[in-house]
């Protein structure tokens, strides 16, 4: 029961940041954002695979969480323009940015 708590928090870490990344990008239009939530996407679907493999195999779950921590590794931050500024940590966490036509 552990195991699989821990999949679905990192299956919902790594959407929630894609989810993040494709804000700013829609807010910013910045290429780098764009390119960082593909790259979640990919690990989400990756994320989503490990969770189904741990939920599958309760007595073995060490195969689910390695691909769950494959997944985390491809979602790692990547090169990223500064978007926030002196931003508070809450606008940080939310992707509050300006909006740029």
């Amino acid at each position: 029961m552990i195991y699989e708590s821990i999949a679905a928090f990192g299956f919902v870490v790594i959407i929630f940041l894609t989810l993040r990344d494709i804000r700013i990008y829609h807010r910013t239009r910045i290429e780098s954002y764009r390119k960082g939530a593909l790259r979640g996407m990919v690990a989400g679907a990756l994320a989503l695979v490990g969770m189904g493999v741990t939920a599958a195999n309760p007595e073995n779950p060490s195969i689910g969480l390695t691909i769950i921590l494959v997944a985390v590794y491809i979602n790692g931050k990547g090169r990223r323009e500064d978007v926030f500024g002196g931003a508070p940590l809450i606008d940080r966490v939310l992707g509050k940015t300006t909006v740029h036509k």
